[in-house]
């Protein structure tokens, strides 16, 4: 699933490409990809668009009249549509402007959990679906993070993928954060305190920035193989900063890489849900 650097940098090429374009049509091309009936997306029928923003993984496109919150889930992208075919593989719905190509919303696979939501643009972010986000991950400061901390104590590693505690990142993310703070997946939020919280507030800031500069370089939204990781999908390599083997300890909708040397004092973790993990 794209997270906050893919998401941050896909929506600067969109709106370096779109910015002022005037909406003439927004046609949901499955039933399930409009989420919300109000306001109607006719409303920002004839308005420029005014900016392409972001809130934690959500795509915000934004006129005057309406904002549109856009997320992309697992198989999703927002694609530049040249041609405006009729049916277009995998086609979800689709931005038509005044002149020039349009933006289609496309997602693979049979899930269909991505998905356009219409927001009044004046009180966007306190609607559903951005008001259940914790705040952006990019912007959170060691304190707050110890006060966030303090709201749950649970594992680091479903803290930083929750949402609602944090906003932005997910599963890739996740794994690299906690190898860079060198500290354990699970490792239990209220028991880190302040050092442990500046830890991952700066392993947050230097893997979003590096995700960021790599993002940056290309003309498209990278897929997950491509993006810059040190333990993400590599169980059986070698760790790059010690030598030691990435291990993994595997979930039915996520994996859990992590090496041992740099954040378990050499444990390895049991690969099961049931088994007592390391604190």
């Amino acid at each position: 699933m794209p997270e906050l650097p893919e998401v941050q940098a896909h929506a600067e090429r969109l709106a370096e490409q779109f910015a002022g374009r005037v909406l003439v049509r927004f046609r949901p091309l499955k039933f399930t990809a409009l989420r919300t009936a109000l306001p109607a997306p006719d409303d920002a029928y004839g308005q420029p668009l005014l900016g392409v923003g972001r809130r934690g993984k959500y795509i915000l496109i934004e006129f005057e009249s309406v904002q549109f919150a856009i997320h992309l889930m697992q198989g999703g992208r927002l694609l530049v549509d040249e041609k405006q075919s009729a049916k277009p593989r995998g086609g979800q719905a689709r931005f038509v402007f005044d002149d020039g190509p349009a933006l289609l919303l496309t997602e693979q696979g049979t899930e269909r959990r991505a998905g356009v939501w219409c927001l009044p643009h004046d009180a966007a972010l306190d609607t559903p679906p951005l008001d259940v986000l914790g705040p952006d991950a990019d912007t959170v400061t060691p304190e707050q993070m110890v006060d966030l901390f303090a709201r749950k104590n649970q594992r680091i590693h479903g803290f930083l993928r929750d949402q609602r505690s944090i906003a932005g990142l997910g599963r890739r993310l996740s794994n690299e954060i906690c190898h860079r703070a060198r500290i354990s997946p699970f490792a239990m939020t209220g028991k880190l305190g302040l050092d442990g919280a500046t830890k991952v507030v700066d392993a947050i800031r230097s893997t979003i920035d590096e995700g960021l500069a790599y993002e940056r370089t290309r003309t498209d939204m990278s897929s997950s193989k491509d993006r810059p990781s040190a333990v993400h999908g590599r169980a059986g390599e070698a760790c790059p900063v010690c030598g030691d083997t990435i291990r993994a300890v595997e979930y039915s909708g996520y994996t859990v890489s992590y090496c041992p040397t740099c954040q378990t004092k050499g444990k390895v973790l049991a690969d099961n849900t049931t088994s007592k993990f390391l604190k």
